[in-house]
C-alpha cells in the first residue's frame, strides 16, 4: 500500500502529523462539554394554566378538556396527558420520535390560541413550554441567617442577578424566604356601618392609584409633556385613599380596613435543620455542567466577601461532583486497562521497544477520538468515556497483527525498511476488513429510535472513532516506528523463558485437543449445542433490567400530609423526620427540605401539603453502605411517624429515565371506580416479591365544601351569580386589587377578612353578601352546602381519566417483577370494557429498547456477514466464521449469571459489540487455513498448523481486549455501575467464544469443505 510506503520513507512527516493531532486533542478536551449522560432530546411540549381557587373538577372540565380537544388534532401527537389540580392545569403533549419539535411547538401555540377565548374568565393565558429533562437544577446554594426577610431581599437584589451573569447559567430560582405584601384586613362592622362593599373599596383603590399622560403644552419654543401623577408613594397613601359611600359620605380606606404592611412566607426551606433561602441553578441547554458549577463556586467565593457577618452562603447540593467523580473513575479504569493491555504485550513480545511501538497506538487513538468528538458536537460523558475504556484493548489488535507480520519478514532476513513495508502492506487489507467487521455492528444503532439510540449512539461513535484512529496508526505509525526501533527487538536472549515455556505447553495442549475434536467431530458439535442450551436455561435466573444507575448518594424523602393541613402542622412532622435523621449524621453530608413551596409547577405535580427532603450522603468511599440500603433502612425507620405519608426513594443519577421502575396505568370514565380499582391493584401487587412501596396517584383526596348557589333566589335579592362568587372569594381567600411599587420593588395589595372570621363552616354560612343597594343577605339564605371527598389531582391520558400506580423494586430484577405483575393483572375482572390497564415506566422503556436493540443486533450480524463475504470473495467461508457467534451465548449468559447481573440495555450493547469482535479470531484462523491449503498442504495438516501458529496472535488480541475491560467489569468508582454489565458481557462472551472458535470452527470447516466437495462432484457428474 502506498500509505505504508510513504509513512516508512517519510518519518518526519508522520511525526509532525501525530504532534498536530495531539495538540488538537488537547485543545478539544479543554473545550468539550462534560456531563453525566448524553442529552436526550425528547419531543415533548407542556401547556400550563392557572385557574385560581378552582376545584380540580372545574379545572378539568373548563380548562384541561378544551385544551386536550384542541391539541389532539396536531399532527405527530403520540400521547396527551393532563393533570388537573386546585387552581392549576398541566397538559403534556408527547410527540412521535423524530418529530421536529420546533415546528410542533408552533402548532401547539396556534391550537392554544384558538381555544384561549373559550377558557373561563378567571383562567390565566396558557403558557406553552418546551420540556427538557436536562433542564433541572444542577446545584443548590443556601443562604442562612437570622432574618429571613433580609435573606430574601439579599437573594433577589444581589445574589440572584450575580449568579445569572455567570457563564452557562440559564436561570436562578429562589425558594423559601419572605415576600413583602400589603394586606387590607376588612372590618365587617365598619363596612356595614358605612354601607361599603369590597367591590367599592377595590374600585376606589384602582381609580386612585393611577398615573397618565395628558398631552402637551407650549412654553416658549418648547413642548412640555403633561403627566398626571397619582401612583401611591407610601403605604399611608393607601390607607388615606378616599371612598365615596352610597350615601354620599367620604371616608378613607383606613376607616373600614386595617392596613398591614407584612410579609408572606414563600414556604419554609431548611438546610441541615436551619431556616434558609435556597437558590437553585439551571444551566443553559448547551452549557457544560462542570463549568457552570465551577463558575457558581467562584461566584459564591466572591460574594462571601461582601455579605454581612451574620449571613452565610454555602453550596448545598452540587450534582457536578458526581459527574466529576464518575469521569475520573472512568479515566482511572482506562489507565489501569491500558496498563494491563501493555503488560500482556510485554509478555508476548518480550521487548520493551516492541511494546512501545504497539502501545503508542492507545494514546494517539484516544487523542484523535477527542478531536472527532469535538467536531461532531458530542460531550464527554460516562458513556463516551466508557466507550474509550471499552475500546482500549481493541485499539492494539490491528497493531499486533501488523507488527507480528513485520517481525516474521525480519526473521526471513529482510532489512528493517523492507520488513516494515512488506509486512504492513501484506496484512493491511485483512486488518482493514477485520476492523470493518467491528465497526459495522454499530451502524444499526445510529438508525434505531428510542432511548437506546439516544443514549448509545455517542458510545458507538466513540468506539468507532477510536478503532478508526487505531487502524490508521497501525498502517502508518507502527511500520514507521518498526523501521526505526526494532533493530534489536524480539531477539531471544533467554529473557522471560518461563512465559515461552508456558505458551509452548498451552500450544501443545491445544494441538492435542484440536486433533481429538477433528476425530470426534459429532461429539464436539454436540457438546457445543448442549452448552448453548444449558446457558439458555439460565435466562429465568438472570432476569432483565433497564439501565443500571450509579450510586450517586442522593436520597429524596417526601412528607405528604392530608390536603388542607396547615404549614405549621407539616413542619411539625418534618421536625420529627429531622430528629430521626440525626441518627444518620455520620453518613449524611447535607439535608435540604422545602415545605409549602410556592412553585406552581411543583404544586401541580404533587397533591396535598408537602415537605420535600433532598439528602446528599458522604462520598461512596467514605461510607460502608449503599444508598439503596440507606433508603430501605430510612423507610422502615420513618414509617413509625404518624400524621403523614412518608416516601423514601433514591434519586436518579442523571435522569436516564424520569419514570418509576413500575407504572400501571388504569383508564376509565369514573374516578370512584378507578379509585376502587387502584386500591385492589395495590393490594394485589404488594404480595409480588420485589415490589416496594406501591402508591396510587389518586390515593390523595381532599375534603371539599361544595357551595350550590340558588341563582333564582339570589336574583330576587338583587344579586348575580358573579357578585356572590366574588364576595365569597374575597371573604375566604382574599383578592389582589392592585400592585404597589416602592423602591423598585412591586408587591401585592390584597383585600381580606380577619382570620377569625373566615376559619369555620359557621363563618362561611353566615358570610353576608351585599347587593347594589347595600342590603346584606347571609350566604346560607341563598345557598346550600355539601361536604364531599374528592381527588386532589385528576389525571387524564388521551382524553380519558386515568390513575397511575407506581412502585420501586428491591432485591429483584425489573423483568421478573413485571412478569409477575402482568400475571396478577391478567386475572383481574374489570367492571366493563371501558376500563383497562397498560404498563408504563421503565418497564415499558425497557421493552421498547430491547426491541430496538434486537433489530440492531440482527442488522449487525447481517452486515458482519456482508463485510466478510466481500473480504473472502466467497459465501461459504463467512458462513463458517459465523458459527463462532452462537457459542458467544454461553459466555454472555454464563457471565451475567455468575456475576449476578441482569440483562440490561448496557449488556445488550455489549452483545452487539461482540457480534463484530468474536468473528475476528475466526477470520484469522480460516484465512490462514486457506493460505496453507493454497500452498498444497493437506487439509488436516493445514488446520493443525493454522491452529498452532494462529494461537499466539489470537491469545494476544483476546487477552488485551479482555484485561483492558477488567477494571470496568469490577465496577470500582462512582458511575461504574452503568458500564459494568457491558464489560462483563464482552469479557465472558469473548473469552468463551475464543475457546470455542479455536476448536469448533475447524470442525465446522471440515463439514462445509466436505459439503463443498460433494456439490462440486455433483456438478461434474451433471456436466
Amino acid at each position: 500500500m502506498k500509505l505504508v510506503k510513504t509513512s516508512v520513507k517519510r518519518p518526519v512527516g508522520v511525526i509532525m502529523i501525530v504532534l498536530a493531532i495531539i495538540a488538537l486533542g488537547v485543545i478539544s478536551v479543554r473545550n468539550l462539554a462534560i456531563d453525566l449522560f448524553p442529552e436526550i432530546d425528547l419531543p415533548v411540549a407542556v401547556v400550563a394554566t392557572n385557574y385560581q381557587d378552582a376545584a380540580p373538577q372545574e379545572v378539568e372540565q373548563l380548562v384541561s378538556e378544551p385544551l386536550e380537544g384542541a391539541l389532539s388534532s396536531i399532527e405527530g401527537v403520540n400521547t396527551i396527558q393532563s393533570q388537573s389540580q386546585s387552581g392549576a392545569s398541566l397538559v403534556i403533549i408527547m410527540f412521535e420520535n423524530g418529530t421536529n419539535l420546533d415546528n410542533a411547538m408552533l402548532d401547539v401555540r396556534e391550537s392554544v390560541d384558538q381555544v384561549k377565548s373559550a377558557l373561563p374568565e378567571g383562567a390565566n393565558d396558557p403558557s406553552v413550554l418546551r420540556f427538557n429533562p436536562n433542564q433541572l437544577p444542577i446545584m443548590w446554594v443556601g443562604l442562612t441567617g437570622s432574618d429571613t426577610a433580609k435573606l430574601q431581599e439579599l437573594a433577589e437584589d444581589k445574589i440572584q442577578p450575580y449568579f445569572e451573569r455567570q457563564g452557562g447559567v440559564a436561570s436562578v430560582e429562589i425558594e423559601g424566604g419572605q415576600e413583602r405584601k400589603i394586606d387590607l384586613v376588612l372590618d365587617r362592622a365598619a363596612m356595614n356601618q358605612y354601607g361599603v362593599s369590597s367591590q367599592l373599596i377595590q374600585q376606589a383603590l384602582a381609580g386612585a392609584n393611577q398615573s397618565t399622560s395628558a398631552g402637551s403644552i407650549q412654553k416658549g419654543d418648547k413642548d412640555l409633556q403633561l403627566r398626571v401623577e397619582g401612583s401611591f408613594e407610601s403605604v399611608d397613601d393607601i390607607a388615606n385613599t378616599i371612598i365615596q359611600t352610597p350615601q354620599g359620605t367620604k371616608i378613607r380606606v383606613q376607616d373600614v380596613a386595617d392596613v398591614q404592611d407584612t410579609f408572606k412566607k414563600n414556604g419554609t426551606t431548611l438546610v441541615n435543620n436551619e431556616e434558609a433561602v435556597v437558590l437553585s441553578i439551571l444551566k443553559q441547554s448547551d452549557g457544560n455542567s462542570v463549568d457552570v458549577s465551577n463558575n457558581i463556586i467562584d461566584a459564591v467565593a466572591d460574594l462571601k466577601e461582601d455579605l454581612p457577618n451574620d449571613v452565610e452562603l454555602e453550596v448545598v447540593v452540587d450534582t457536578s461532583e458526581f459527574i466529576k467523580q464518575s469521569i475520573n473513575s472512568v479515566i482511572q479504569n482506562m489507565i489501569f486497562g491500558g496498563i494491563f493491555a501493555l503488560f500482556v504485550l510485554l509478555l508476548f513480545l518480550r521487548s520493551v521497544r516492541a511494546t512501545i511501538v504497539i502501545g503508542v497506538s492507545i494514546p494517539i487513538a484516544i487523542v484523535s477520538t477527542f478531536v472527532l468528538l469535538y467536531f461532531t458536537g458530542e460531550t464527554l460523558n460516562i458513556l463516551t468515556m466508557g466507550g474509550l475504556a471499552l475500546g482500549i484493548g481493541m485499539m492494539v489488535d490491528s497493531s499486533i497483527v501488523i507488527l507480528e507480520n513485520i517481525y516474521s519478514y525480519r526473521q526471513q532476513g529482510y532489512s528493517l525498511k523492507e520488513s516494515a513495508i512488506k509486512g504492513a502492506s501484506e496484512l493491511a487489507p485483512a486488518v482493514i476488513a477485520s476492523t470493518t467487521t467491528t465497526l459495522v455492528v454499530f451502524l444499526p444503532i445510529v438508525f434505531v429510535e428510542g432511548i437506546a439510540s439516544e443514549l448509545f449512539t455517542p458510545l458507538a461513535i466513540t468506539i468507532s472513532f477510536s478503532l478508526l484512529a487505531s487502524l490508521v496508526v497501525a498502517v502508518t505509525l507502527v511500520p514507521m516506528l518498526s523501521s526505526k526501533l526494532l533493530s534489536k527487538a524480539m531477539k531471544d536472549h533467554g529473557r522471560r523463558y518461563w512465559f515461552d515455556r508456558i505458551l509452548n505447553r498451552v500450544t501443545n495442549g491445544y494441538a492435542k485437543v484440536l486433533a481429538k475434536a477433528l476425530k470426534l467431530r459429532k461429539t464436539t458439535i454436540a457438546v457445543t449445542i448442549v452448552a448453548i442450551i444449558g446457558s439458555i436455561a439460565l435466562i429465568p435466573f438472570i432476569g432483565t433490567a433497564f439501565i443500571p444507575e450509579g450510586d450517586q448518594g442522593q436520597i429524596s424523602i417526601t412528607v405528604e400530609t392530608p390536603t388542607g393541613t396547615s404549614e405549621d402542622k407539616t413542619l411539625e412532622v418534618v421536625g420529627k423526620v429531622n430528629d430521626k435523621l440525626e441518627d444518620y449524621k455520620d453518613i449524611i453530608d447535607v439535608s435540604y427540605v422545602t415545605v409549602g413551596s410556592g412553585d406552581a409547577s411543583s404544586a401541580v405535580m404533587s397533591g396535598g401539603s408537602e415537605g420535600s427532603f433532598t439528602i446528599q450522603l458522604v462520598p461512596q468511599e467514605e461510607r460502608s453502605t449503599t444508598t439503596t440500603a440507606v433508603v430501605q433502612e430510612l423507610d422502615e425507620e420513618l414509617s413509625s411517624i404518624a400524621g403523614a405519608e412518608i416516601t423514601v426513594g433514591e434519586m436518579s443519577s442523571g435522569g436516564l429515565s424520569s419514570s418509576d421502575p413500575i407504572q400501571i396505568q388504569l383508564s376509565g370514565p369514573e374516578n370512584d371506580v378507578l379509585m376502587e380499582l387502584s386500591d385492589q391493584v395495590i393490594t394485589a401487587i404488594e404480595d409480588v416479591e420485589g415490589v416496594y412501596i406501591p402508591s396510587s396517584s389518586i390515593a390523595d383526596t381532599q375534603p371539599e365544601m361544595n357551595i350550590h348557589i340558588d341563582r333564582e333566589l339570589a336574583a330576587e335579592y338583587g344579586l348575580t351569580y358573579q357578585e356572590v362568587m366574588n364576595q365569597i372569594q374575597v371573604g375566604f381567600t382574599g383578592q389582589t386589587v392592585m400592585q404597589y411599587r416602592e423602591g423598585g420593588d412591586e408587591m401585592n395589595v390584597s383585600l381580606i377578612f380577619p382570620e377569625d372570621e373566615r376559619s369555620t363552616i359557621n363563618d362561611l354560612e353566615n358570610l353576608y353578601i351585599q347587593n347594589q343597594q347595600g342590603t346584606q343577605i347571609p350566604l346560607l339564605t341563598i345557598a346550600d352546602f355539601e361536604q364531599v371527598q374528592s381527588a386532589a389531582t385528576i389525571t387524564r391520558q388521551n382524553q380519558q381519566r386515568q390513575v397511575n400506580i407506581s412502585s420501586d423494586i428491591v432485591d429483584r430484577d425489573l423483568g421478573s417483577v413485571m412478569q409477575d405483575i402482568e400475571e396478577v393483572l391478567d386475572s383481574f375482572h374489570f367492571p366493563s370494557d371501558e376500563y383497562s390497564y397498560s404498563i408504563g415506566g421503565q418497564a415499558e422503556d425497557m421493552v421498547e429498547a430491547f426491541s430496538d436493540l434486537a433489530v440492531a443486533l440482527i442488522l449487525s450480524i447481517f452486515l458482519v456477514y456482508a463485510v466478510m463475504a466481500v473480504q473472502f470473495e466467497n459465501f461459504l467461508y463467512p458462513l463458517i466464521i459465523m458459527f463462532s457467534m452462537p457459542a458467544t451465548v454461553v459466555g454472555v449468559l454464563g457471565g451475567l449469571f455468575i456475576t449476578g447481573q441482569p440483562l440490561s440495555i448496557t449488556a445488550f450493547i455489549g452483545i452487539i459489540m461482540l457480534a463484530g469482535i468474536v468473528v475476528n479470531n475466526a477470520i484469522v484462523l480460516v484465512d490462514y487455513i486457506n493460505i496453507l491449503r493454497s500452498r498444497g498442504v493437506d487439509r488436516h495438516e493445514a488446520i493443525m498448523e493454522a491452529g498452532k501458529s494462529r494461537l499466539r496472535p489470537i491469545l494476544m488480541t483476546t487477552l488485551t481486549t479482555v484485561l483492558a475491560m477488567v477494571p470496568l467489569a469490577l465496577g470500582y468508582g462512582e458511575g461504574a455501575e452503568t458500564q459494568q454489565p457491558m464489560a462483563i458481557t464482552v469479557i465472558f462472551g469473548l473469552s468463551v467464544s475464543s475457546l470455542f472458535t479455536l476448536v469448533l470452527i475447524p470442525v465446522i470447516y471440515t463439514y462445509f469443505d466436505n459439503l463443498s466437495e460433494r456439490i462440486k462432484g455433483w456438478f461434474k457428474k451433471e456436466a
